[in-house]
């Protein structure tokens, strides 16, 4: 029986030497960096709810500046947690990490999902203290704690949820967290090679540092279809955008929306670009960062749009507008005045006037009006 102490370092995994010259079990830490609090955020949510939670991070490591993150996510969505400097460990979710995780012990464990899956890993993981949202034994999703209780509050009352909040995302589940709330933004990291692969592309598809960028995130998980605008909006959009002479337009968009841009970029015979959409999701990322500015609906894309700090025009229909902060960085348009608006439907009744109401000619003026400030001298 071994009766040396086992180093609390972040470096030491027991699997292999941290450093090639040292052996930190028979001679102590070389280097040692604290474990300190150990932290465990549970996000299985949609791509744009795990970028949206990154938002946590800095207040988390204001609150816990000696602490160790760890994150537990769909395996799809790891690549957005690459490369962020507070977060030390991702794990996919499945059967092997579920088996890892059980075997150590918290000091907090965060749910941020509303998701039985989620809630049952929260149940089920050794932790001094659980926050955001369980499972009781009838399997019913419950608060876990009282700062919980606001964030499940709307999603039991769909009047409370689509006409008297108005609070942002980042805003309720920093409370679920028992974080203060500071309006951080999110936190999404390219690495070198990235950025020197971002502008390797810019100079093929010929944008140059002095072009005014537009890009069109033109789809939406399939999950929520009606989130999109329809193929025709997109074309006239283009087409009067085009018709001013002095931007670059771009498609983006995922495997999902492969036919869907293909159509758009048909009616335009190469005069605009259209991104690769099967190249990954960091090749994706990589890809919308060429626009200044992102017409989207709300969708991951918007929020990708968000985390690279562009300039966002955002519609929506059948989601809650009032939950997305685009930190003074963008304008949302929404018809406050459908009764039916917002829905969270899937199948809509009203031949989607939420959607067909859009003001295209809003969007170009806003497009304009963002350049215009941007090349003034009073915004230098």
């Amino acid at each position: 029986m071994y009766n040396k102490e086992i180093p609390s370092c972040k470096r030491f995994s027991g699997y292999k030497p941290c450093f090639p010259d040292h052996d930190c079990w028979e001679n102590g830490c070389k280097d040692n960096i604290p474990i300190g609090t150990k932290i465990l955020i549970i996000n299985l949510d949609a791509m744009g709810d795990v970028l949206m939670t990154t938002a946590q991070l800095l207040v988390l490591k204001r609150k816990f500046p000696d602490s160790t993150i760890y994150w537990v996510t769909e395996k799809n969505s790891t690549a957005l947690l690459f490369n962020n400097e507070f977060v030390d460990h991702v794990y996919p979710f499945d059967s092997e990490s579920i088996l890892i995780l059980n075997q150590m012990k918290f000091d907090y464990v965060m749910n941020a999902d509303k998701l039985q899956r989620s809630c049952a890993l929260l149940n089920s993981l050794n932790a001094k203290h659980k926050l955001g949202f369980g499972l009781n034994e009838d399997g019913k999703i419950i608060p876990v704690n009282e700062g919980a209780y606001y964030n499940y509050k709307l999603g039991t009352d769909d009047h409370f949820k689509f006409r008297v909040n108005q609070r942002t995302g980042q805003d309720y589940l920093a409370e679920t967290f028992e974080l203060d709330y500071n309006r951080d933004e999110y936190v999404f990291n390219f690495t070198e090679d990235e950025l020197k692969f971002i502008e390797d592309y810019k100079k093929e598809v010929g944008i140059s540092e002095e072009d005014l960028g537009v890009g069109f995130n033109t789809g939406c998980s399939n999950l929520y279809p009606n989130k999109k605008m329809m193929v025709e909006q997109h074309i006239y959009l283009i087409e009067k955008l085009l018709e001013k002479k002095k931007y670059k337009i771009a498609l983006f968009g995922g495997p999902e929306d492969t036919e869907r841009n293909e159509r758009i970029y048909s009616h335009f015979s190469g005069k605009i670009i259209n991104t690769p959409t099967t190249h990954g999701l960091r090749k994706g990322s990589c890809y919308e960062s060429i626009a200044d500015v992102v017409i989207t609906g709300d969708s991951f894309g918007m929020h990708l749009a968000i985390a690279l700090k562009k300039y966002v025009l955002a519609w929506f229909g059948v989601s809650c507008w009032t939950e997305i902060d685009l930190y003074d960085r963008g304008v949302k348009l929404f018809q406050s005045d459908l009764f039916c608006s917002p829905c969270w439907k899937k199948v809509c009744p009203y031949n989607l006037e939420c959607i067909s109401m859009i003001d295209l000619d809003r969007m170009i003026k806003e497009v304009d009006l963002y350049f215009t400030k941007q090349h003034s001298p009073a915004f230098k």
